[in-house]
């Protein structure tokens, strides 16, 4: 009969189990004699109950502790602040654009090139425009001239005036002395005088009276001469003021061919090129100022104890090591989305209730370095301190 095999599972105090194999053995092998109290297996010893107290009271405080440290850390780190990263940059960006259409001979700003305010940006061809000031220049002194013959000619007018009204006076004294004539020449017609004296001395009579009404029409007639002329005069100084008027609009228009900066900024969104032939309102490029604030959309329920003038730190994306500090400026009043193109209509349909969004302005304390470029748009992370 063949050798067999044989496994005598041995127990051992810390295993659960071990196995050994066995030599072959003949059913005649003899037994394996028992082990003596000496050759026994060292068993491990369990700690005594009070090392397994101090060790749970370790674990215990060092829960607490940890617990403590975050309750410590969320009501001074996280509590008192209220953060959103719904929030840019905002600015007062001032659109350059052409006041008269023209080809633009001379441009002198590149893209963000910092400039002042009154440094020129471009000019436009002022060939137009000068024509047309040297056009209303010469209109202005026409009228001019028109206005200085119309004052001659008022003098004129009231010489003539004085001249007919002292030729009335020579035609009634004249008709007198020839009405006293041709009575005195009736009473003494029958003895000392013709009958043909006495008709000329009737007829000259008649004939200075006449007169007299001749001359009386004509100094009527060279005051309303008069009237005329004040007319003109009149006539002739509101054509000075247009064409003084006129002067100035193309003087503007000549002005206008030289684009200047209308403040402090940067030279952004250039859109022009020397050359290029530009209209009236055609934006060409765009001013930044240095003056920037940012607009933060903070949850509704973020706002219970938001108010202006609460200090706020902000980190811009573009410089993740500066923190800038500023204060709430003010709180708009009104969820953004109100003001949307497509504003909710929560009367119609079905009402599913969302957390609405209010802008905050938030202003810093003081102007950014100059290392540090911060234009409209860019991202930013405030994080106020509410409490």
């Amino acid at each position: 009969m063949p050798p067999t095999t044989t496994l005598t599972a041995v127990a051992h105090p810390i295993e659960t189990s071990a196995f050994r194999i066995a030599a072959p053995a003949t059913s005649a092998a003899p037994a394996v004699p028992p082990r003596t109290p000496s050759e026994a297996t060292p068993t491990t010893a369990l700690p005594p109950p009070r090392h397994r107290w101090l060790r749970r009271i370790v674990t215990g405080l060092a829960v607490v502790i940890t617990g403590l440290a975050a309750a410590g850390y969320y009501s001074v780190r996280i509590a008192p602040y209220e953060s959103t990263d719904d929030a840019i940059i905002e600015a007062h960006v001032t659109a350059v654009a052409p006041q008269i259409a023209g080809r633009v001979v001379e441009l002198l700003v590149e893209d963000n090139q910092v400039v002042h305010q009154g440094d020129v940006l471009l000019r436009i061809d002022p060939s137009d425009a000068q024509a047309q000031l040297d056009q209303a220049q010469a209109m202005r002194a026409a009228s001019q001239s028109r206005l200085v013959e119309a004052r001659a000619q008022l003098s004129v007018d009231q010489a003539r005036i004085e001249q007919e009204k002292a030729g009335v006076v020579a035609a009634e004294a004249e008709a007198q002395r020839a009405g006293t004539d041709a009575k005195r020449y009736q009473a003494i017609a029958r003895i000392a005088i013709s009958d043909s004296q006495l008709d000329f001395a009737s007829t000259l009579a008649r004939s200075t009276a006449a007169q007299v009404q001749v001359a009386r029409n004509k100094a009527l007639a060279a005051e309303a001469q008069l009237e005329l002329a004040r007319a003109a005069i009149t006539t002739a100084s509101a054509e000075v003021e247009h064409a003084t008027a006129v002067v100035r609009t193309a003087e503007l228009n000549l002005s206008h061919t030289r684009i200047t900066a209308p403040e402090d900024g940067f030279v952004t969104h250039r859109t022009v090129e020397a050359g290029s032939y530009v209209q009236i309102g055609q934006a060409l490029l765009a001013i930044v100022p240095r003056q920037v604030w940012i607009v933060a959309n903070f949850k509704e329920t973020q706002l219970e104890h938001m108010r202006a003038g609460q200090p706020v730190t902000v980190n811009v994306d573009a410089y993740p090591q500066v923190a800038f500090t500023g204060h709430v400026d003010s709180i708009q009043s009104g969820a953004g989305a109100h003001f949307s193109l497509l504003p909710p209509e929560n009367a119609t349909g079905n009402y599913v209730k969302v957390v609405q969004r209010l802008p905050v302005k938030i202003v810093l304390d003081a102007a950014p370095d100059a290392r540090y470029v911060l234009g409209p748009g860019m991202s930013v992370v405030p994080e106020v301190r509410v409490k």
